[in-house]
């Protein structure tokens, strides 16, 4: 046992290692520009305040509306960005196969952890740089679940994961028109972002800094 996990630590290090490698030699960007992306990113999900727990877990209860509005909007403006730098040579992206026992079953997993945690790999590492103990537990779990996946996956779950239906696109299904079915979902993803009515779930600090005629709890009391 001390082997197998020796070897999968010294793999996951040299998986980290390719990844600045790549970063570095590869013409994907710099290191600080990587850097201050991720510290943007991070200034983002805290202004919005999506790595509280209240704004997934509300989302889940359809009491916060924040989560899916900042998810519809940047789909849909990313969807569109994406695309032409791709096709204008500026960025690339590599599609991963559809196995569709593997999605729905992994979904479903990853939707109720969401839910049940009020996290996602986004907002947890912001989350546990605020000192949440809570979530670096949960992420230490997270990992160990990676390493088992890892250890395991030919012999366990990769019969699980279904059959291969090959890398498949929404554009793909429309060729000769690739640029206009992206456009079309863009802006039509974006614009339900705007259109989802905005509902909060505010937790007790949240609410301490409303002014009281600002503050739901106490208009629900009134």
């Amino acid at each position: 046992m001390d082997i197998i996990v020796k070897t999968a630590g010294d793999d996951f290090a040299s998986r980290m290692a390719q990844m600045f490698e790549t970063v570095i030699h590869e013409g994907h960007g710099s290191l600080v520009l990587v850097f201050l992306i991720g510290v943007i990113f991070g200034g983002i999900i805290q202004y919005t305040r999506v790595d509280k727990f209240e704004k997934i877990a509300g989302f889940a209860m359809l009491k916060d509306t924040i989560v899916p509005k900042m998810l519809f909007l940047t789909v849909g403006l990313a969807s569109i960005g994406l695309y032409f730098m791709v096709e204008a040579g500026y960025a690339h992206y590599h599609i991963k196969p559809i196995m569709w026992t593997g999605l729905i079953v992994g979904g479903a997993l990853f939707g109720t952890a969401m839910a049940i945690f009020g996290k996602c790999p986004g907002t947890g590492p912001v989350s546990i740089a605020e000192g949440r103990i809570d979530v670096l537990v949960g992420a230490i779990g997270g990992l160990f679940g990676g390493l088992v996946f890892t250890l395991y996956y030919d012999d366990f779950f990769k019969p699980l994961m279904g059959d291969n239906a090959g890398n498949l696109t929404l554009p793909g299904f429309f060729p000769g028109h690739e640029h206009v079915v992206v456009l079309i979902f863009g802006i039509v993803v974006t614009i339900v972002a705007f259109v989802i009515p905005k509902k909060e779930l505010f937790d007790e600090a949240d609410l301490a800094k409303l002014p009281p005629e600002e503050r739901p709890d106490l208009k629900e009391t009134h």
